[in-house]
């Protein structure tokens, strides 16, 4: 699975789900030139504020973040 796909998961509530948003970090931790992490594409005050947010907040971040590794992914070359 990769980012995106991930993302997208943590994204989509499922029917009848109480629990927290999950928080989209893989544990590939470091921010690039731009600012946003390599691994789950948050800015560092996402990263920071992430416990304080409502859930509604947190798939807001997250919806960023999907769009960020789309945009990502774009500028790789094969």
């Amino acid at each position: 699975m990769n980012h995106k796909e991930s993302l997208s998961q943590a994204i989509q509530p499922k029917a009848n789900e109480t629990r927290a948003t999950p928080s989209p970090c893989i544990s590939l931790c470091a921010l690039n030139d731009e600012g946003f992490c390599i691994g789950c594409y948050r800015d560092g005050n996402e990263i920071r504020l992430w416990n304080t947010y409502s859930d509604n907040q947190k798939r807001q971040v997250l919806n960023s973040c999907q769009r960020r590794a789309s945009l990502d992914q774009a500028f790789i070359t094969l």
